[in-house]
């Protein structure tokens, strides 16, 4: 049994492992990457939680598929590159392919975080995703790591060449909202939290001042985008 782990976490973390192909020499990464900080601060003694393990991982991601999109792409220009890598490492995918690895049911939680559907939550799953792959890289080293980050996104990589990856969500509103009737488009910033390595923002989008989309992600752009998609949405532009 490793430190700190109970019988039955080892177990679990050890079938996680096996869906994820990767055998863990420290098991006690994998378990810190699966700890969100709302249980780690209902602990009465200091225990690691995920967020330094998500940063990391945020860089391995960017990098790996910056590396794949630069070489299988050479006729790619700069602006397409980020356009699409932003597409394939959105808050939305990545938090899709964790729920494929059902890595929301490994998830150790704070009771409120519990109670409030934080298994579920966008954020969350995006996260723990960053850190698993953080954990991978500091476990098995960075050629595992951009492995496994290969493998997981080649589903969408191989779409690639096939359409955009990334919708201009704002820019389908406003051509959407202008053909009807010309009303203002503001997004607003309605708040944030986090860590400043790792904020996550919160807008909404107003259309002749009524509220029409909320959105959330790691970046203010992102969020706008979540916003403007929902927008869209009820309006009937999707």
């Amino acid at each position: 049994m490793k430190k700190g782990i109970s019988p039955k976490r080892e177990r679990d973390l050890l079938a996680l492992s096996e869906e994820l192909q990767v055998t863990f020499r420290d098991l006690t990464l994998l378990d810190q990457a699966l700890t969100h900080t709302s249980y780690a601060n209902e602990q009465r003694r200091e225990t690691p939680h995920n967020e330094r393990l998500e940063f990391l991982g945020d860089a391995v991601l960017e990098l790996a598929s910056s590396t794949y999109l630069y070489g299988e792409f050479p006729a790619m220009p700069e602006g397409e590159l980020t356009k699409t890598r932003a597409g394939l490492v959105c808050s939305e995918s990545l938090a899709a392919l964790a729920g494929q690895l059902h890595l929301g049911e490994y998830l150790l939680l704070g009771h409120g975080e519990e109670l409030g559907g934080g298994r579920s939550r966008q954020t969350n799953l995006e996260d723990v995703f960053e850190a698993v792959i953080g954990a991978i890289y500091l476990d098995q080293g960075w050629e595992t790591a951009r492995d496994y980050v290969l493998r997981v996104l080649d589903p969408a990589f191989s779409k690639i060449g096939q359409g955009p990856v990334l919708k201009d969500y704002k820019t389908i509103l406003q051509e959407f909202v202008f053909a009807k009737s010309p009303q203002e488009i503001a997004y607003e910033l309605t708040g944030e939290e986090g860590p400043d390595h790792a904020k996550t923002f919160f807008f909404q989008v107003r259309i002749g001042g009524k509220v029409y989309g909320t959105g959330e992600g790691k970046s203010k752009k992102v969020a706008e985008q979540h916003a403007a998609r929902m927008a869209l949405e009820k309006l009937g532009g999707m």
